[in-house]
């Protein structure tokens, strides 16, 4: 019964997610007059209502740079006369690309402009759907979700210093193994730098892998079942490696912000394409959670341990 609860709220949530996705606020970029930009405000609103979120940035270069740091997905530069020229990042993703092109095509032929179109920063030639972060990141959360339920099945009285001995290896050698298979040595999937995707890859790792030992601790077998619905199935639902957290419904979006997969996913793809875009973040959640997960972990194995020795 709870293997059909569980696969009930997997199928549930990934439908509610995908099934039928649109941006909701999709921030993009207008260089022009504030006539323009009403007027390309209005087009889009027409074609998408509340899809995007239009900031106007005061020439070509201030939108390339928001575009490169994934403040936007996309650029509209109205040139004088009849052109236009779209910016967008392929490194979004083909669906993310058709959204902005296909919407901002609309907005040109009301206008009767042509729009010519450039890529600022491509796919990687390892990476052309996008979609390699986003099986990296299912492939941590899987391998920790597994390694925190079996430390306590395999050894459960293993001493809390040495478990965390054993995670923190786990840990290092994912972050390794990951880089290796889908960086420049593998792939070339993610080509951001060796040490610091190995070193996010890592902490994602320890973050589940610890998260899901402390729900087993507080919370028994009931804690399995748990950590599955919380890191694997929302985490992985709303981690933004299919398509950005703006096309995810309201109520999901706020657990890409919590949640390590959805945090570890934006950081590693701001190292590979966006100049570090969502890093610092990343790294102040995912640290979080693993101290949050330590200090339970010490309560019950440690702590607990010592009074009921004293009792």
């Amino acid at each position: 019964m709870i293997v059909l609860v569980i696969g009930s709220i997997f199928v549930s949530v990934f439908l509610a997610a995908f099934h039928a996705p649109r941006p909701h606020d999709l921030p993009v970029a207008v260089v022009g007059t504030t006539q323009r930009l009403e007027q390309i405000t209005g087009g889009l609103e027409l074609g998408l209502p509340g899809g995007f979120e239009v900031k106007r940035y005061p020439d070509e270069t201030a939108a390339r740079h928001a575009l490169q740091d994934r403040k936007v997905y996309a650029a509209y530069v109205a040139a004088p006369g009849r052109s236009a020229e779209l910016l967008y990042a392929g490194a979004n993703g083909p669906s993310v690309t058709s959204t902005v092109t296909g919407a901002f095509s609309g907005v040109a032929k009301a206008n009767g402009e042509r729009m010519s179109v450039q890529d600022v920063v491509p796919a990687s030639a390892g990476d052309t759907r996008g979609m390699s972060v986003f099986y990296a990141g299912f492939g941590v959360v899987l391998a920790g979700f597994l390694f925190g339920m079996m430390t306590y099945q395999m050894a459960p009285r293993l001493e809390y210093r040495w478990r965390l001995a054993s995670l923190g290896s786990f840990s290092v050698l994912a972050g390794i193994l990951v880089a290796v298979i889908a960086g420049s040595l593998g792939f070339s999937a993610l080509p951001g730098p060796f040490l610091g995707v190995a070193g996010v890859i890592a902490l994602m790792a320890a973050a589940v892998g610890s998260a899901t030992m402390a729900f087993i601790r507080v919370f028994g077998r009931a804690g399995m079942s748990l950590a599955a619905v919380v890191l694997f199935t929302f985490g992985n639902s709303t981690s933004g490696g299919t398509l950005p957290t703006a096309y995810l419904p309201d109520w999901l979006h706020p657990f890409s912000e919590i949640l390590p997969v959805g945090v570890g996913v934006r950081a590693v793809q701001g190292l590979s394409h966006f100049n570090n875009d969502g890093l610092t973040a990343g790294v102040v959640v995912l640290v979080a959670w693993i101290l949050v997960a330590a200090a339970t972990l010490f309560w019950r194995d440690v702590h607990g341990s010592r009074s009921a020795a004293v009792g």
